[in-house]
């Protein structure tokens, strides 16, 4: 007797398979972004704690200190965490990646006070960062590589917003816990102990995330290169796609230092420097986050029938018409950082929701977690890193301005460089 199989029921593996490979990446690059989040949300609260109290300024501009020193290991976790992508395998990467991050954050959550043990409260936290910064110097890389080659190559655009989609409510849920926690908490209940709660529900959900990803399956094009293509010397390939390392570098700058002011910092910008209300800072970034969240799918679907160098292009030049004017609205009031970051973020959203997919087409599969892993961790880490620090350094010396033009002239670098890459729309990834 000869049985068929319908082709609903021949697809419906294909579709689980589908699912478990957006869950277990997006649920571990949330867990990555939220843990970055969090440090800056609620750095103002823990500064003082981590730092000594007698001058708050000084302990907050350590606090960020470490913030950018956090990023100085992102390329040093970029090129472990990439050899091992493209040596062992793109889920081994990613599943070591949110363990190790998952840590950190633990470290975070329990470390003592600078007033129980002096210098070595700052000291623990230091090394909390700089493991959370190998990790995520090698999550976004390994993930995004992974799901790039699980995704089908016609909507592979649209896949590839999973990566901003999944960071950024990773994002939302930490500033909204913040909201939540700002208002049940006292301010001293806050200071004391209610900053550790973030960081001890990060370090829960990044052992969940570590268990899932254990149990996804390795691409088909890692699977499909040979033993003796897998063991090519890593270097000599680095040197090859020198100009592909760039222009990695070149579209992310601009990118990386506007999603930081707007995305990730602009509540607790407004909230310190511009005296919002912490709450109403809070609450307002959630609506524009909820909005960014709601587009980046549109922009990758837009990509996948029109290709990916116009929607960058859009991103880079519509950022950098609407910063000035998104800064001078932004001033006191919630519904005004709402409205900057609603409308920075759309177009910010155009660049993010594609990049993932854009470094991948750039690179062959033997060096494609590598080849993007260490120029954009060294990019961030150069850039997006220092971003926060020279915004509040900058508005110290009432010099806001400046920084302003600098996001700017980073935008317009990665606008630039667009025209340096070639339309990769639809590429085959297994050669």
């Amino acid at each position: 007797m000869t049985t068929t199989t319908s082709p609903a029921a021949a697809a419906a593996p294909a579709r689980t398979s589908h699912w478990r490979t957006l869950i277990g990446t997006g649920i571990g690059n949330a867990v990555e972004w939220y843990d970055w989040a969090i440090y800056a949300t609620f750095a103002p609260f823990f500064a003082g704690q981590l730092f000594s109290s007698t001058d708050p300024t000084s302990a907050m501009l350590s606090t960020l200190a470490i913030f950018a020193v956090g990023f100085v290991a992102r390329p040093f976790g970029g090129f472990l965490f990439g050899l091992i992508g493209d040596r062992i395998g793109r889920k081994a990467s990613m599943t070591l990646a949110v363990g190790l991050a998952a840590f950190g954050s633990l470290l975070i959550g329990i470390a003592p006070t600078f007033q129980a043990v002096g210098f070595w409260a700052s000291l623990m936290l230091l090394v909390a960062r700089l493991i959370q910064g190998l990790a995520h110097g090698g999550e976004l890389p390994s993930s995004q590589t992974y799901l790039s080659e699980m995704a089908p190559k016609e909507k592979r655009g649209f896949w590839a917003t999973l990566i901003y989609t999944s960071g950024t409510m990773g994002i939302l849920a930490g500033t909204a816990l913040a909201a939540v926690l700002n208002g049940l908490l006292s301010t001293d209940d806050m200071a004391a102990w209610g900053w550790r709660v973030p960081f001890l529900i990060g370090a829960g959900l990044g052992l969940y995330a570590l268990i899932m990803r254990a149990g996804m399956k390795e691409t088909e094009a890692f699977m499909r290169e040979s033993t003796d293509e897998k063991r090519e010397p890593m270097w000599p390939q680095i040197v090859r796609h020198r100009k592909q390392a760039a222009q990695v570098i070149g579209l992310t700058m601009g990118l990386t230092v506007t999603y930081y002011i707007w995305g990730v910092v602009a509540p607790s910008y407004a909230a310190t420097a511009l005296k919002m209300d912490r709450g109403d800072a809070l609450w307002a970034s959630v609506g524009a986050m909820v909005v960014f969240i709601g587009v980046l799918p549109l922009w990758g679907k837009l990509s996948d029938r029109i290709g990916r160098k116009p929607v960058l292009l859009i991103g880079a030049v519509g950022s950098a018409v609407f910063h000035f004017p998104m800064t001078w609205l932004l001033k006191d009031s919630p519904w005004q950082l709402t409205v900057s970051m609603t409308v920075m973020l759309v177009f910010i959203a155009a660049s993010a929701a594609i990049v993932p997919a854009v470094y991948a087409e750039l690179f062959p599969t033997t060096i494609r977690t590598v080849g993007v892993g260490v120029p954009y961790a060294i990019c961030v880490a150069v850039f997006g890193g220092t971003a926060p620090y020279l915004q509040a350094w900058f508005a110290s010396i009432s010099q806001a301005s400046m920084f302003n033009t600098y996001a700017v002239v980073l935008l317009a670098v990665s606008a630039v460089c667009v025209f340096t890459i070639p339309e990769t729309k639809g590429k085959d990834l297994t050669h």
